[in-house]
């Protein structure tokens, strides 16, 4: 979110590689606060005319992808992915004979170009006597999106659709796997690093021989550090003096910058210990906001009526600095939704005990 700004969707999927979209509307304002000049609707059409493709990949959750880069990553990350999910598979008693029929009933239904919903399709192969129940239907959509049969086509009203993949994903000539490793190494580091080996392994389901491996085919490409008892990676064309972060962000709760890391997240941050206690307050907001390069506070918006209300829940009390960046960022939130904001900022009081 430092730097240069992007002004399609596409270009900030495809610089992250892969961003996590778990939830659909506040992964959009991930891609928006990263941007210049993009608002919700655009990220929407992106997805509707295939230029990024929310689907489950990396790990068994959504996210974005830029259409080029689905199938290479996809046959990477899909084969581990579908592995992890075996167990559950098993006790559904979804077979591959089972997925077999699921997916020429369901291939049916979206033949010539249709778009369906979740709900459209589960009558589909309910009209079939296939039987779907329960958590049978998410993880065979699931499945068969690894298996790049479908992929998400845009909204219907607010539900989300599908779409077969064939005819609207280019195909590409397939890569070693070697090969896709370094090509995932290089692109996390791009823009994820500096990061941690373990880092990677989490953010993208990969080992981390795997990723070791690919760390050293990479050579002087990149380079490593020791920082706050880790051992941090980046590409060795990083600049080593990053831009210094000013004024506020309000990161979703699934935002790269939290997600994209496990055990270095929050290093080297002075309010680590706070950003992790309330985090863990049920009833606390659990989107993060950052005060220049330090993590600031929580906040959490509501949409109303008339408006967005957009509350921020400092670590510190409010001072004119802190009022006037907040301010500015929950604006530029209302103009991404097309809404005006209304702000209310107050000190976090941290539970009694912590």
């Amino acid at each position: 979110m430092i730097g240069d700004r992007f002004t399609a969707p596409a270009d900030v999927v495809r610089h992250h590689l892969a961003m996590q979209a778990q939830e659909y509307g506040p992964a959009k304002w991930s891609i928006g606060q990263r941007s210049e000049g993009i608002v919700d609707r655009d990220v929407d059409r992106a997805v509707e005319d295939g230029s990024i493709v929310r689907t489950h990949i990396l790990r068994p959750t959504w996210h974005f992808v830029a259409r080029e880069d689905l199938r290479w990553l996809m046959a990477l990350s899909g084969p581990r992915v579908t592995q992890g999910n075996a167990g559950r598979y098993r006790r559904l008693g979804l077979d591959a004979r089972s997925f077999d029929r699921a997916a020429t009933l369901i291939v049916r239904e979206l033949d010539g170009g249709a778009r369906r919903t979740r709900d459209q399709l589960a009558e589909a192969l309910d009209r079939a006597g296939f039987d779907r129940e329960g958590q049978r239907m998410p993880h065979i959509l699931m499945q068969l999106e690894l298996d790049l049969v479908i992929g998400s086509g845009g909204l219907d009203g607010r539900q989300q659709t599908y779409v077969l993949l064939d005819g609207r994903i280019p195909s590409t000539k397939p890569i070693d796997r070697d090969e896709a490793l370094v090509e995932l190494v290089r692109r996390y580091l791009g823009s994820h690093g500096p990061a941690t080996v373990k880092d990677m392994s989490w953010w993208s389901g990969i080992t981390m021989g795997d990723l070791r491996r690919a760390l050293g085919d990479l050579g002087d490409g990149v380079r490593s550090e020791e920082a706050n008892g880790f051992t941090f990676w980046s590409r060795s064309s990083a600049d080593p003096r990053p831009p210094t972060a000013r004024g506020a962000q309000l990161l979703q709760t699934y935002d790269e910058l939290v997600v994209g890391y496990t055990e270095s997240r929050f290093a080297g941050d002075p309010s680590s210990e706070l950003a992790r206690g309330a985090w863990m307050e049920r009833s606390f907001p659990t989107g993060l906001l950052l005060l220049g390069d330090r993590v600031g506070g929580h906040w959490r918006r509501t949409f109303e009526r008339d408006g967005v209300r957009i509350e921020a829940h400092l670590y510190e009390e409010p001072t004119s600095a802190t009022t006037k960046a907040v301010s500015a960022v929950a604006r530029r939130f209302g103009r991404f939704v097309g809404l005006t904001p209304s702000i209310e900022q107050s000190r976090y009081a941290a539970s009694k005990g912590r």
